[in-house]
């Protein structure tokens, strides 16, 4: 559960010098902040798979937006950020910039028991000065000591029709232990874009990246392997990469397939496609669906409902040749895209439950196996 010692009222720091992240909050920030999070943590409890003390493993991908540039986040956006993070165990998150403050503020917030991993930012305009990282509650899953960068190498790329070397947002390979599970995540930011060639570039992304997984897997990394994160896949288009990815042993939750995770719900950009094995595999739901799910925050936080509330604001903050005080429609959109998203992101967390106590199973069957 994430610190809100910010929201607290100011009696209570007569008595005590409580901690601050945002010691600027003014009385009715604090009791906008508390309701917005009273909201998000209903949502939170009705869409999430509970946790399991050893049984399981909350497993969820986010590319929060700007995460570190943008300018126009608000203070209570951190606590709705380390609120949905919170909720999971593991996180892998893309679009984190080159400055790391914002992470920061949500660590500060998260509290000690929360750790995370940061790749450095890819450089060139290609990269987009980004980098990839890793949350996670350290009470529920640890490192098992693999970290580092997937780079390409000759032999991978020699045979690339578009002369492709790198990937163009370095691919974040990294171990991590749950119970007696051990598995290693990809976090992957890749070529975005709908035209052909874009399409054309996302897939030679793909398969090259594919190419390196099967060349190193049993060797370097795990046979237990995630991909995950913001794919930028094209529903119409980018079904031969969804096919080599089928074709090369990876699969996806069944709970999360066809569900759009971008805020306008055109796409399903954000994916995580899994090795499945006897012993790696995902929670079961009472539908005979694999545990997963796309959360929309702005059933909570951000509603339409809320845009009176933050009018000063954005008024104060748009900086465009728009009439936003004199046109409500103008001001609705502007509040709709690009202020809310600002605020959180333009995609939606995406998360799995995967199962990681499975030793009745391990032992009828070696038990099994014992009686010849």
């Amino acid at each position: 559960m994430p610190s809100y010692h910010d929201l607290r009222p100011d009696a209570d720091f007569v008595d005590r010098d409580y901690e601050r992240v945002f010691p600027g909050m003014t009385v009715p920030e604090r009791a906008r902040c508390s309701d917005g999070l009273l909201r998000l943590r209903a949502v939170l409890n009705a869409t999430v798979a509970p946790r399991k003390t050893e049984g399981n493993l909350l497993v969820a991908s986010w590319n929060i937006k700007e995460f570190g540039h943008t300018t126009q986040r608000l203070p209570e956006a951190y606590f709705y950020i380390a609120e949905i993070l919170g909720a999971f165990d593991l996180i892998a998150v893309q679009e984190v910039k080159s400055t790391l403050t914002d992470l920061h503020l949500v660590m500060r917030l998260l509290g000690p028991g929360w750790r995370y991993l940061v790749n450095d930012i890819t450089d060139g305009a290609s990269g987009n000065s980004e980098r990839s990282a890793y949350i996670f509650n350290a009470g529920r899953v640890q490192l098992s000591g693999l970290a580092g960068e997937i780079s390409l190498w000759d032999e991978i790329t020699r045979d690339s029709p578009l002369g492709l070397r790198q990937l163009k947002r370095a691919p974040y390979v990294t171990g991590f232990r749950a119970g007696w599970k051990e598995f290693a995540m990809v976090n992957l930011h890749l070529h975005p874009g709908d035209d052909a060639d874009d399409v054309a570039l996302r897939g030679e992304e793909i398969r090259l990246l594919l190419k390196a997984l099967k060349a190193k897997r049993r060797e370097v990394w795990s046979d237990n392997l995630i991909l995950v994160g913001d794919w930028n896949l094209y529903e119409d288009d980018d079904q031969p990469a969804l096919q080599a990815l089928a074709d090369a042993g990876y699969r996806e939750c069944s709970g999360l397939q066809g569900k759009r995770t971008n805020v306008s719900r055109s796409q399903a950009y954000d994916r995580m496609f899994f090795t499945h094995n006897t012993y790696f595999q995902m929670e079961e739901a009472a539908n005979g669906l694999e545990r997963g799910d796309v959360l929309d925050p702005f059933d909570a936080v951000y509603r339409e409902s809320d845009l009176r509330a933050y009018r000063p604001t954005m008024l104060a903050q748009y900086g465009g040749s728009r009439d936003l005080a004199g046109d409500d429609t103008a001001l609705a959109r502007y509040f709709r895209h690009p202020w809310r998203k600002n605020q959180l992101s333009d995609h939606f967390p995406i998360w799995v439950s995967l199962v990681t106590d499975q030793a009745d199973k391990f032992l009828k069957d070696k038990r099994d196996a014992l009686a010849g």
